[in-house]
């Protein structure tokens, strides 16, 4: 039976809202329900093989580059498909969840592209689903704004930043709508929505439907990906290859597979995009059970640590040579009022960028407005009147597999701050996540689960390897959870404390905190709402 004629049940769960309707609408949900019915059995078997190869890395197993693919490496001739329109200049983008507030900000900014986050900058409560794609419809059809509570109104300018849109990973799935009675992958469910409603009217203004890919771990989910696209133009009557995507390399086995991943997606690839602090996560995950991986303080594990600076030139080097961009990491500086302290912060993210820039990137990523001006005037600098850099291809770039797990020569005992600092910023971060919030400013920085990842598997890493005891993190969390109480009173301590310790102090390491405090805390699914639709 040929895929645009299978059948499924498509249902929402989630509570009714202010213009729900506009967005799950019976077209929609049944054009989601057909990519979730045609993909989702690919999907858990990859999610098996995930698990599968994470037992053989805790069990000792090597990572190196693949054997069986090694004629795609070599292969001189192959590229990635042009650019498109409105993407031929990355120099800066900015990312962030679409809120209706960031959603102004972001696309008036001055960056050239906005990545709005469904997944590590969004709660993925029910609410922030789908507020976030009427925000993102509203913002094509330029009807969107949003006044203070001072009476300051903003409305869009003019030049508006590229959009595209993160949506969140495989390993997730939204329970407030299921197919087949299942909860659907919450991968296809973003990517539906925001395909049906706004893909053709991208294409109309000008640009198309463009996406950012997480957290992949191999080529296998890529070629997912690709399958996706291909089936979801064909649905729609969009050409083949109209859809642009920029994977994100922020898992260790990703990035033994760079070219491999272009070359699965490269009718619809934009480039490779340094995620450093997933990858930072992704590290300590997949090789917490190993001695010779421990790692120091968060602080202390910058991005010129020599394993974290091996991937950034393999991925620019494997970009380029297939004619792709090459997207830096994230500035999450947060502008303060404190002159002395921003300047000393902003000269560190110009530092930052200056590195990127002249190690080829072709542009980068900022959290936060303010920092605009800063990564753009680096980049300005280097280009020097051009869109990119693709055409410098690295040659003297020489990566193995022995460089990209360096870990040990970065390594070292956590300090009582560093421990502290860890524990303090995941609770406080899973408060916010708990009550809606995935973007959080803390200690001068703007935080996504990332952040909080890292967090909570370095403490697992360190007690499982006697770097700290088990009494000092439990103490330090009584003192972190009342200190939050005393903060904000209406924080949700005791669960930010559950999350943590089920995530951080169980026997063994959950993959995601997200997918625990996501089954346990936002999800609320009722009887539907609506009638059944069909797909």
């Amino acid at each position: 039976m040929p895929i645009t004629e299978l059948s499924a049940r498509v249902e929402v769960l989630g509570p009714p809202g202010d213009r729900h309707d506009e967005i799950l609408t019976p077209e929609a949900l049944d054009f989601t329900g057909r990519l979730v019915t045609a993909f989702a059995g690919r999907r858990a078997e990859l999610l098996r093989e995930r698990r599968r190869r994470a037992l053989l890395l805790a069990s000792g197993a090597a990572l190196d580059f693949p054997l069986v693919t090694s004629a795609v490496r070599t292969d001189p001739v192959w590229r990635v498909a042009p650019p498109a329109p409105g993407l031929t200049d990355r120099r800066v983008e900015i990312t962030g969840p679409p809120e209706r507030r960031m959603t102004v900000n972001a696309l008036n900014s001055g960056a050239q592209v906005w990545m709005a986050d469904f997944e590590d900058a969004t709660s993925p409560t029910w609410e922030n689903i789908v507020a976030g794609q009427l925000n993102l419809l509203d913002a094509i059809e330029r009807r969107i704004d949003f006044t203070t509570p001072g009476g300051k109104r903003y409305e869009l300018g003019e030049r508006l930043a590229t959009l595209m849109v993160r949506p969140r990973g495989w390993h997730l799935t939204e329970a407030h709508l299921t197919v087949g009675g299942k909860p659907a992958p919450a991968a296809l469910v973003d990517f539906g929505l925001y395909f049906f409603h706004c893909a053709q009217r991208q294409i109309d203004a000008g640009h198309g439907p463009y996406f950012y890919l997480p957290k992949l771990e191999n080529r296998y989910e890529a070629r997912l990906w690709n399958d996706v696209f291909v089936l979801a133009q064909e649905l729609r009557g969009i050409p083949r290859g109209t859809v642009r995507a920029t994977v994100l390399i922020e898992t260790v086995t990703a990035a033994f597979e760079m070219e491999e991943i272009l070359h699965e997606l490269r009718e619809h690839s934009a480039g490779l995009n340094a995620g450093r602090w997933d990858y930072l996560f992704s590290v300590i995950k997949n090789f917490a059970h190993r001695p010779d991986f421990v790692l120091p303080d968060r602080a202390e594990v910058t991005m010129t640590a020599p394993f974290l600076r091996a991937c950034t030139e393999l991925l620019v080097r494997t970009c380029h040579r297939r004619g792709a961009h090459a997207i830096g990491g994230m500035a999450a500086h947060v502008p303060s009022r404190d002159k002395e302290a921003d300047a000393a912060a902003l000269a560190k993210v110009r530092l930052d960028k200056e590195r990127e820039a002249e190690d080829g990137f072709d542009g980068s990523w900022v959290a936060h407005p303010g920092l605009v001006p800063v990564c753009r005037d680096v980049f300005d600098a280097v280009l020097d009147g051009r869109p990119h850099q693709i055409d410098r291809t690295r040659d003297d770039v020489d990566v193995r597999a022995a460089d990209l797990l360096a870990v040990r020569r970065v390594s070292g005992p956590p300090t009582h701050e560093g421990i502290r600092a860890n524990i303090a910023v995941a609770l406080r971060y899973f408060d916010a996540w708990l009550r809606g919030s995935g973007a959080v400013a803390l200690h001068g920085l703007m935080e996504d689960a990332a952040t909080a990842e890292i967090a909570r598997c370095q403490i697992w890493q360190w007690i499982r390897h006697g770097a700290v005891d088990r009494g000092t993190v439990c103490a330090l969390l009584d003192t972190e959870t009342a200190a939050l109480s005393a903060e904000l009173p209406h924080a949700r301590a005791e669960q930010a404390r559950a999350v943590f310790e089920r995530t951080a102090l169980a026997r063994e390491l959950p993959a995601f905190f997200t997918a625990d405090a996501y089954d346990r805390h936002l999800t609320r699914p009722r009887p539907a709402r609506r009638p059944e639709v069909r797909s």
